[in-house]
């Protein structure tokens, strides 16, 4: 054998033994779904990729609401940050302004050839010419009770504002709370107040040129009817975030509550048969009107500069929304989230769990609650990148504590809380 031989069958060993060990692309995933379950649940589907794409390592590292705002620029700015992040509508305009969004419209757009987003899911984070993530879930507020609870005292399910005021006056007794609706400065209390407001005629927040009309009559309207139900709600209510309020339903402490979904708390925890546990929409103010919700897809952003990082995720991400994937990870809290894709709700791994199957009608009512879902800020086919700032100062919970805790009459703190959403826009 000549040396050029044997220099070319070195190379060719160097070059396949190069490729054998190369290292794995590492990834790692940043998400605010905290609970033990619902981490499990994610670990789970990480466990099953990586096992089947040995060139690809994915890592989650689950983060709080509280600081995942002011954290995610920060890490970013030191080059620590993740190269993917779940998000909320409002949570985009924050890092695009900063420049870590690139647009993913091409590949939402070969998703959606396989998989049919569900339109209004993509358009919440589709604006300035591009499109900065993609859609996994949705969620819809709902109002959740017993049946027994509404049988025994007379009620029936309350549909309008009056009614409602009347049930959870009438389940205020032997020590329990008719409602338990939330005052806290934090998202979950953005999220009830605004289905108030939906149902109430104050859907938009600004006007169509782009300045704010938070502060009118049905906004004024709405934290006035809020108050009342929270002068019905635990004294505690003014430091609940989701898990208090499920808390108080499950024990039934409170009778009737606001949230995407209580299932698994009630399944787990409550001893109720399935049967009990009523879900309706959101009474409105008038009686016949359509009834609203708050609702809205979170979805995934890229914020790795990094091609191999980011063609690993993008992998992770297509393999997530497969069928026989997707429907597993929905139900890392059956009845919450909801899926995104025609074929997502079709698949069998959603209906199949054993939760969903043995609540199967509550979550065709959620779905379908859903279908009339509304979020601050994206309500008028436009973007306004403000209502980033309002939703991270949690402005409008802000105005709802004004009333319940300050004593400020409704107009007023609402008449405040514009001029704070105001400040804070600039």
């Amino acid at each position: 054998m000549t040396k050029t031989s044997l220099s070319i069958l070195a190379f060719a060993s160097m070059l396949l033994s190069s490729t054998a060990y190369a290292a794995p692309v590492e990834v790692t995933l940043w998400h605010m779904e905290q609970p033990p379950h619902r981490v499990a649940r994610v670990q789970e589907l990480i466990d099953a990729f990586n096992a089947s794409h040995p060139e690809i390592v994915v890592k989650q590292e689950p983060q709080s609401w509280g600081e995942v705002y002011a954290k995610v620029p920060a890490a970013l700015a030191a080059g620590a940050g993740p190269d993917m992040l779940f998000a909320i509508p409002d949570f985009a305009p924050i890092l695009k302004k900063t420049g870590a969004l690139t647009s993913v419209a091409d590949f939402v757009a070969e998703l959606d050839k396989k998989h049919k987003f569900i339109p209004s899911t993509v358009q919440s984070y589709s604006y300035d010419g591009g499109v900065w993530a993609i859609p996994l879930y949705n969620m819809s507020m709902n109002l959740w009770y017993r049946k027994s609870d509404l049988e025994k005292a007379g009620l029936k399910v309350p549909a309008t504002w009056e009614e409602w005021e009347a049930a959870a006056k009438a389940l205020s007794q032997g020590g329990a709370y008719g409602v338990g609706v939330p005052a806290n400065k934090q998202l979950y209390t953005d999220q009830t107040v605004y289905s108030l407001m939906v149902n109430g005629g104050a859907t938009e927040i600004y006007n169509e040129d782009g300045t704010l009309r938070f502060d009118n009559p049905e906004t004024v309207g709405a934290f006035e009817f809020y108050a009342k139900l929270n002068k019905l709600s635990p004294p505690d209510s003014t430091s609940w975030t989701w898990g208090e309020a499920e808390a108080c339903f499950v024990s039934k402490s409170c009778g009737m509550i606001m949230q995407f979904s209580v299932i698994s708390t009630y399944d787990t925890q409550s001893g109720g048969e399935p049967s009990d546990l009523g879900v309706a929409a959101i009474p409105t103010k008038e009686a016949g009107a359509e009834p609203n919700t708050i609702a809205y897809a979170n979805a995934v952003m890229l914020l790795s500069k990094d091609d191999a990082k980011t063609k690993a995720s993008q992998e992770f991400i297509a393999w997530l929304l497969e069928p026989e994937n997707y429907g597993k990870f929905l139900n890392m809290e059956p009845g919450l989230f909801m899926p995104v894709t025609e074929d997502g709700a079709k698949a069998e791994t959603f209906w199949n769990d054993p939760m969903v199957e043995k609540y199967k009608s509550q979550i065709e009512t959620v779905i379908a609650n859903s279908k009339n879902g509304r979020l601050f800020g994206f309500t008028s086919g436009r973007t306004f990148p403000s209502i980033a700032a309002i939703s991270a100062q949690n402005l409008i919970a802000e105005t709802l504590q004004d009333i319940v805790v300050a004593g400020t009459d409704a107009k007023g703190a609402v008449a405040q809380g514009q001029a704070r959403m105001v400040e804070a826009s600039k």
